[in-house]
């Protein structure tokens, strides 16, 4: 009864139920204490790069607060 299955336009979905690896795969290899400090190296540069654009570009994100005392000469009728 619950042994018919339905057909599946792909083969190999079909075959991915039946398939069984006996290979195992190669331990991961430990990371090296030069590989750690690049990554941390890396991440802190990345890091600090965007701190630096935030912090250089918060004046040019911030509007003056006297922008209403301030008039343009067309304003005045120059």
């Amino acid at each position: 009864m619950f042994g018919r299955r339905e057909p599946v336009p792909f083969a190999f979905l079909a075959e991915a139920d039946r398939f069984r690896s006996n290979v195992t795969p190669p331990p991961r290899q430990r990371s090296s204490v030069s590989q750690i400090a690049g990554r941390w190296l890396l991440g802190l540069t990345i890091v600090a790069g965007l701190v630096g654009s935030l912090v250089l570009g918060m004046p040019a994100l911030s509007t003056p607060s006297d922008s209403g005392t301030q008039q343009s000469q067309a304003s005045q009728g120059h």
